[in-house]
């Protein structure tokens, strides 16, 4: 590996810079960004992540920093522009031409997650009473004006509503004097501008699109959504939810790049709430304290009482939010899925109680641990593993649903968070159970 120190006599390759990438400060990466060549600089300067892009930016001289915002598609500008400083963020809009400075500013009022802060204004698009030699010419200009990729050619009126759409091979294949209007396609797949990118990332999953037209509310044409754009939108929030399953606070920025108090900040807090519902498992402990002190047995399988229904909660959390994201259901679903994850809840604990059951008794005849009640107390450790496993699958499957019911991100009912609801409970269910049975023997 290269030591951090670079000498600015050299230049460096893009693999030599991907290779220490990870672990090189922002301003070694500046700085070694300089070093690239100008035709690697633009390749890699395409290819890494908003953030570092930002940063580097960030860190380059007025004129730099003009050439390299220029570069960018005026979504990607507007991507790096969110994710800069509230201070520097005018500074960095000023740097822009007057057309991309509008662009631009056209995306910054859509919230980042919908259709409209996704997409590129820039796209290919013919009127329909071009002939089809005269719609290619036209194709021709827009390519050499701003056109990057194109991947349909979106057929638009005066007023820039959306007629159709025609491919390349129609274009070419049709006569010279045919009219786009006669050869293009009206039944037109579209997303409204304020769409939520979950959403589009369906379509997109089903239809196999390269791109995706966006409109606003009177079918005008307002920009299109790439594969490339949506690719990157749902990584970002799958990344988001995961660490959300963990049982925390999602980061804004990549692991490496979080400095240590924002890091503190992100995971104590959901720590801290875990850490207060833990202590309400405490609380029920306490309430059945009489019956632990005339049968200390019975705290011994606390641990596997509990772990197994915060286990079976966390996976149907799991599987629910995840299904939720990939829209396999609807909020309207949940009775359906709710009793789904009852039955199979029931199964698992049936699984559980008779491994339970059978592992007491095999301990109390090889070793004799458990003295004359062994098979009461078998009895209520399976008893009570059914009923908390059930009540584990019902939580887990039902946050989400509610979460979702009230605006709140599904995700945030996390396997650990889970985990903590089912532990109180569960001590309650364990210890109402032995009570009952136990009534006259051990208790």
């Amino acid at each position: 590996m290269r030591p951090m120190n670079f000498d600015p006599a050299e230049k460096l390759s893009e693999s030599e810079i991907e290779d220490t990438w990870s672990v090189l400060s922002a301003d070694e990466r500046a700085e070694a960004f300089c070093l690239l060549g100008r035709e690697e600089a633009q390749d890699f300067f395409l290819k890494i992540s908003v953030d570092d892009r930002a940063q580097i930016i960030r860190r380059l001289p007025e004129g730099e920093k003009r050439l390299w915002l220029r570069l960018l598609a005026p979504d990607d500008s507007a991507d790096l522009i969110q994710h800069s400083p509230d201070e520097e963020r005018s500074m960095l809009l000023n740097l822009l031409d007057d057309q991309n400075r509008r662009e631009v500013n056209v995306l910054l009022t859509y919230k980042q997650d919908v259709a409209g802060g996704l997409m590129n204004p820039h796209f290919a698009r013919v009127p329909p009473d071009l002939t089809a030699d005269e719609a290619i010419r036209y194709l021709r200009l827009q390519v050499q004006k701003h056109l990057e990729n194109i991947y349909y050619v979106y057929v638009l009126d005066e007023a820039q509503k959306l007629l159709g759409v025609v491919s390349f091979r129609d274009l070419f294949k049709a006569t010279p004097d045919k009219k786009v209007r006669d050869i293009m396609k009206v039944e037109v797949t579209t997303v409204s501008e304020n769409q939520d990118q979950e959403a589009v990332a369906k379509i997109f999953s089903q239809r196999k699109f390269f791109a995706l037209p966006v409109v606003d509310d009177f079918h005008r044409l307002k920009g299109i959504i790439t594969a490339d754009d949506i690719l990157h939108a749902v990584q970002d929030e799958a990344t988001e939810d995961i660490q959300k399953l963990g049982g925390m606070e999602a980061l804004d920025k990549p692991y490496m790049q979080m400095g240590f108090w924002e890091m503190l900040k992100k995971r104590g807090v959901w720590l801290v709430v875990l850490f207060l519902g833990s202590m309400l498992t405490a609380t029920a402990m306490a309430f059945f304290e009489h019956e632990i002190a005339q049968a200390v047995v019975l705290a011994l399988f606390v641990p596997l009482i509990i772990s197994s229904g915060g286990n079976s909660g966390s996976q149907a959390a799991t599987l629910v939010i995840r299904a939720m994201a990939l829209g396999e259901f609807q909020l309207r679903d949940w009775w359906r899925i709710v009793r789904r994850e009852i039955l199979i809840g029931f199964g698992l604990g049936i699984i559980l109680a008779v491994l339970g059951f059978l592992r007491i008794l095999a301990a109390d005849y090889f070793f004799h641990s458990y003295g004359d009640h062994a098979f009461l107390l078998s009895f209520v450790v399976a008893l009570s593993l059914v009923g908390i496993v059930m009540w584990g699958t019902l939580m887990g499957s039902l946050l989400p649903f509610i979460l979702k019911k009230f605006n709140f991100d599904p995700a945030s009912a996390s396997a650990p968070f889970v985990a903590t609801l089912v532990d109180v409970f569960g001590i309650v269910i364990y210890f109402s159970i032995a009570a009952l049975i136990l009534k006259g023997s051990l208790l």
